[in-house]
């Protein structure tokens, strides 16, 4: 044998597959045909070619380095002359990876299934403090009567007579530096190796089928609208019964009629009557807890104290009957807004009462407009 390939690569001969691959990859990219200009750029080239078909096969590497022959071993003409011809599918996956260069055998009817998103909408207390719901949902599930195989009962997949169960086939162009060969995915068995000749009459081969089933999502306390809870593999099964996706469920809260929640706090607003304003009171203000079916009967209410003399706008916090705080320990606040409300409808006696109170108030005279500074402006002011 008179071709050294380790030398027409440039590595040992204890040179690693990565090493080899590596220097065929540079080699290649500088001798190919289209690029380079220097003389026998083609007749170096197909050296090249020659020495990483044989040393990127462990089975020819063995036989060329006890002696023999790889290329007559191999049933392929080689690269002696222009009438020889290269897998061009080979030069492909060396330079830019397996991937490029074609399905390399047939490829698997099992696939792993897509991942799923439902939506669901909470109340406001479910958001809070957790809830169990039971989802029903329209998903691909092993189809039973083939339990995934795609075949009618009784038969199964026969071997593709076009590409002999390769999966590919391998067509021939000639070309200045010899016959190309490139692989491409069988048309008949696309791809698959085999056929499937009589389909399951319930999934048609897919291995597969579309039902209604039922998911329990477990939503934990503190979630709010934009978080998603995701259940492993319960998202559609893949074809030929593969592995199922993921389900994602995406979580919305509706909003509440008393209540709006701020991050893990809790805000409302409280009316309360001008008297109470004035003289100071102690109110009990309903709970976001009062809504849940195990409250604690202390947890109902709590108790909210009016300072003689509150105005409007006033903002009175219970510590820790907010929402739990999502993943930590602990809760929010519960923050009251007090709205003052001026009395209306007055009979006689109120009405006496009022201008009594007024009186001795000095505040039945004409009413003076406040300052039009604003509160940047009174403050200094009140240091001036």
């Amino acid at each position: 044998m008179t071709t050294d390939y380790y030398a027409v690569l440039g590595v040992p001969r204890d040179a690693s597959e990565e090493e080899i691959k590596k220097a065929y990859r540079k080699l290649a990219m500088k001798y190919h045909p289209d690029v380079a200009t220097e003389e026998g750029a083609a007749e170096k080239f197909k050296q090249i070619g020659e020495a990483y078909e044989v040393l990127s096969d462990q089975q020819k590497r063995s036989l060329y380095d006890r002696g023999g022959d790889p290329m007559s071993q191999s049933g392929m003409p080689g690269f002696n002359g222009f009438g020889g011809g290269f897998d061009f599918t080979t030069i492909v996956d060396a330079m830019f990876g397996s991937g490029m260069g074609g399905s390399r055998g047939p490829r698997s009817r099992v696939a792993r299934g897509q991942d799923r998103l439902e939506r669901v909408s909470l109340k406001l207390v479910e958001a809070a403090f957790g809830v169990t719901e039971d989802l029903t949902i329209d998903s691909m599930v092993v189809c039973s009567t083939c339990g995934g195989s795609g075949a009618a009962d009784g038969t199964k997949p026969v071997t593709c007579r076009t590409c002999q169960g390769r999966g590919e086939v391998t067509q021939v162009q000639r070309s200045f530096i010899g016959d190309i060969r490139t692989a491409s995915p069988c048309p008949q068995c696309r791809g698959y190796g085999t056929i499937i000749e009589h389909p399951c009459p319930d999934c048609y081969s897919e291995g597969r089928v579309r039902v209604k089933r039922t998911v329990t999502v477990k939503v934990p306390a503190g979630v709010t609208t934009g978080n998603r809870i995701r259940l492993e593999s319960q998202g559609d099964v893949g074809t030929g019964g593969g592995p199922a996706g993921d389900l994602y469920i995406e979580l919305s809260v509706q909003d509440h009629e008393v209540f709006a929640r701020r991050g893990d706090d809790l805000e409302t607003t409280l009316e309360v009557p001008m008297t109470a304003a004035a003289l100071g009171a102690e109110l009990q203000v309903m709970t976001l807890d009062s809504e849940r079916e195990d409250c604690d009967p202390e947890n109902q209410t709590v108790t909210v104290t009016i300072p003689a003399g509150t105005q409007t706008g006033a903002r009175m916090v219970t510590r820790g009957m907010g929402v739990p705080k999502l993943r930590g320990r602990g809760r929010g606040d519960l923050a009251v807004t007090v709205m003052v409300v001026t009395p209306t409808g007055l009979d006689e006696t109120q009405r006496e009462l009022l201008n009594q109170l007024a009186a001795a108030r000095g505040e039945d005279g004409p009413i003076r407009p406040t300052s039009s500074k604003g509160f940047f402006g009174r403050l200094k002011d009140a240091f001036s």
